[in-house]
């Protein structure tokens, strides 16, 4: 019994002894492209003296807005969708209740900037509110494995440097991690007033010009090796 148990000390004697030669280190790679995704808000606003009437107005604005559009989607080139809506009451310096503001949205987004910009146009009693861009989620997953294979071939490459550097033949990978810095919208927002005349809405016929910018992935490898 004592000589099992002694050699059982041993052991884990031997499997507690820390590990000798592990470097800690992380690399990253970047990828620059131009923005291929974009999403435009339209929205429109009522007032009134009653909640159920504003929000029957709203509702008929965008059923026809949707009716309008809907016709003109197609697939990733351009989708349309209902945006938020809400009704909310309008109060006096006193507190109390004079009156009911409601605002509804419909979204149009994808790949096609001109059909985008001119089917917004076209939509009678709605106005453009914001818009966005970003990258399409086909056009991300490509740039994110572009950004992958350049972070991990610079990890491979500073991990055989430093074995190098300290006098070793080669380095065994201990673990490693990998994260995406990037989220799926980083888009560059140009907003227009919130509440819009309709009046104005003649003024605003011609499509809106859209130009998009870049934007950047990186990719960030980091772990532990062990030089040998």
């Amino acid at each position: 019994m004592a000589a099992a148990a002694g050699a059982g000390t041993a052991a884990h004697a031997q499997q507690a002894e820390p590990l000798r030669n592990v470097v800690q280190l992380s690399a990253s790679g970047s990828v620059e492209v131009d923005q291929d995704w974009l999403q435009m808000q339209l929205s429109a606003v009522r007032e009134g003296s009653s909640a159920a009437v504003v929000q029957q107005q709203l509702k008929q604005v965008v059923e026809a807005a949707l009716r309008s559009l809907q016709p003109q989607a197609q697939g990733q080139d351009m989708q349309v969708h209902s945006g938020s809506f809400g009704v909310y009451p309008r109060q006096d310096d006193q507190g109390k209740i004079k009156g009911w503001q409601g605002r509804a949205e419909v979204v149009l987004e994808g790949r096609d900037f001109a059909r985008i910009s001119q089917a917004a146009a076209q939509v009678q009693d709605m106005a453009v509110s914001s818009m966005g861009f970003g990258l399409s989620r086909g056009g991300r997953q490509k740039v994110l494995e572009q950004a992958q294979a350049d972070a991990i071939g610079q990890f491979k490459q500073r991990a055989s440097f430093l074995a190098k550097q300290f006098g070793f033949s080669g380095y065994t990978l201990r673990e490693v991690n990998v994260n995406t810095q990037d989220g799926f919208y980083a888009p560059r927002m140009q907003r227009a007033g919130l509440v819009m005349a309709v009046a104005e809405k003649a003024d605003m016929a011609s499509p809106v010009p859209v130009e998009a910018g870049k934007e950047q992935v990186t990719v960030q490898v980091s772990g532990s090796i062990q030089l040998h």
